[in-house]
């Protein structure tokens, strides 16, 4: 794994995003309440840059009649099919063991770095 340094804390602000080119890769890097994670830019349906995608939330499981609204900021929504993905896990709202590549993140003395696996060109 190769650390790479993204930018500072207060260059991401909370339900902000950067798109970096790392490795040869195009990752999205979310701040979900202060929370960072990082996506590869690509959604598994059909190739799409996935991370220019709209942040919101979804409807959470509830009784009958009753609509209750959560994740707010933590869903991100594929801008060509409308596919849904949990920010902090990658994995999709409809079928949780489709999901996307996810990166490792860590913060440290206000830098946000982005551990990648092996070299691309």
């Amino acid at each position: 794994m190769t650390r790479y340094k993204i930018g500072k804390v207060e260059e991401i602000s909370p339900g902000e995003r950067r798109i970096v080119a790392v490795a040869g890769r195009s990752i999205g890097v979310f701040n979900v309440n202060g929370a960072f994670y990082a996506l590869k830019n690509v959604c598994i349906h059909n190739q799409a840059p996935v991370c220019l995608g709209e942040l919101s939330g979804t409807f959470l499981p509830s009784a009958p009649d009753e609509y209750r609204w959560g994740m707010e900021g933590q869903v991100l929504r594929c801008p060509w099919h409308g596919w849904e993905f949990d920010v902090a896990t990658g994995c999709s709202l409809f079928d949780p063991e489709t999901r996307l590549v996810t990166y490792p993140v860590q913060v440290e003395d206000g830098q946000i770095y982005v551990e990648v696996r092996g070299k691309r060109s």
